[in-house]
């Protein structure tokens, strides 16, 4: 707690001061990095709107070997069981589920950052690899941004776009999450209105074809926002996708049934331009764990889930996103 403090104070002079930096925050707040963009960080790579530094390319790999071994059904469902058991008694009524899944590939994780093709790639020297496609929050001209996103279905489905759209539990699922991020928003901005919802947008990887719901919600922050910029990042922690509602008592919950560190996954990443704000939910994310490349991934679970397809859709979310 201590040193979050330190962060958010440090964050706030340079956004008063108006000097730009990049952030990485980790899922629970323990590990954050900061620093100013203008100093360069050898260990850390990243290509967002906007900015990037990964400087000359070398000759990009192929991917040619790709296995994926995931916790097994009985384990996942264990976990799963625990979260209904939550959720019928009142406890949480949408609870972001994850586990880990073992990875067996040719690539190096700074390979992966070159051949994957995100809004976001982030790559941390030996220990991780991201290339995520949702926005945490985003700041421009005063106004801020967030682009939750819940409801994944694999594109070679006949009518996959009309059945994510209509199917009962994904709608229950995105109403939740977009409701709990039009809360967030309000504790930090004013005039908070959902500008789009539920849109579709598709992403193609190395396995099969997604097709993937977000909407868009935004809000006006004050006038001395950038002077507050460490205090808005912290109050919104963890993104409201990645955890469920209501926050406090369901990050309890992950806590006791996921039986795993999240560490960065779903945690953020972004750059302050000094005015401006760009950033990420770190989703789509292979660590390496001792020489192990492990890629962690889950789903929203809520009252009408059932474990066979939301272990279904741990899966689906293990690829890479190839152009």
């Amino acid at each position: 707690m201590e040193k979050q403090i330190k962060i958010v104070h440090q964050l706030n002079k340079w956004g008063k001061q108006k000097i730009p930096f990049v952030f990485l925050i980790d899922f629970q707040g323990k590990a954050p990095l900061v620093f100013p963009l203008n100093e360069p960080q050898k260990e850390i790579l990243w290509k967002i709107p906007g900015f990037s530094n990964e400087g000359e390319l070398r000759l990009k790999a192929e991917l040619k070997t790709w296995k994926a071994t995931a916790v097994s059904f009985e384990k996942f469902k264990n976990g799963f069981e625990q979260v209904m058991w939550h959720i019928k008694n009142g406890d949480t009524y949408l609870l972001n589920f994850t586990q880990p899944t073992s990875i067996e590939t040719n690539l190096t994780l700074e390979d992966i950052f070159q051949i994957s093709s995100a809004p976001y790639k982030i790559y941390l020297k030996d220990k991780f690899v991201c290339f995520s496609p949702e926005t945490f929050v985003k700041i421009e001209n005063g106004k801020i941004y967030s682009f939750p996103m819940k409801g994944t279905i694999d594109a070679g489905i006949e009518n996959a776009e009309q059945i994510i759209l209509t199917d009962s539990k994904e709608i229950a699922e995105h109403n939740t999450i977009v409701d709990l991020i039009r809360n967030d928003l309000s504790l930090v901005a004013e005039n908070v209105v959902v500008e789009k919802f539920r849109y579709l947008s598709h992403i193609q990887t190395n396995n099969k074809n997604l097709w993937q719901v977000s909407s868009l919600i935004s809000g006006d922050l004050p006038k001395n926002y950038a002077g507050n910029i460490g205090n808005i990042l912290f109050e919104l922690l963890p993104a409201g996708s990645i955890s469920g509602a209501p926050k406090k008592k369901t990050l309890e919950i992950i806590a006791k049934t996921e039986n795993y560190e999240r560490g960065y996954y779903t945690g953020i990443f972004g750059i302050f331009d000094g005015v401006n704000l760009e950033s990420c939910v770190l989703i789509r994310y292979i660590e390496n764990q001792n020489g192990q490349l492990v890629y962690k991934s889950g789903g929203g679970i809520t009252f009408m889930s059932e474990a066979e397809k939301e272990y279904d859709e741990m899966l689906k979310k293990v690829y890479v996103p190839v152009a």
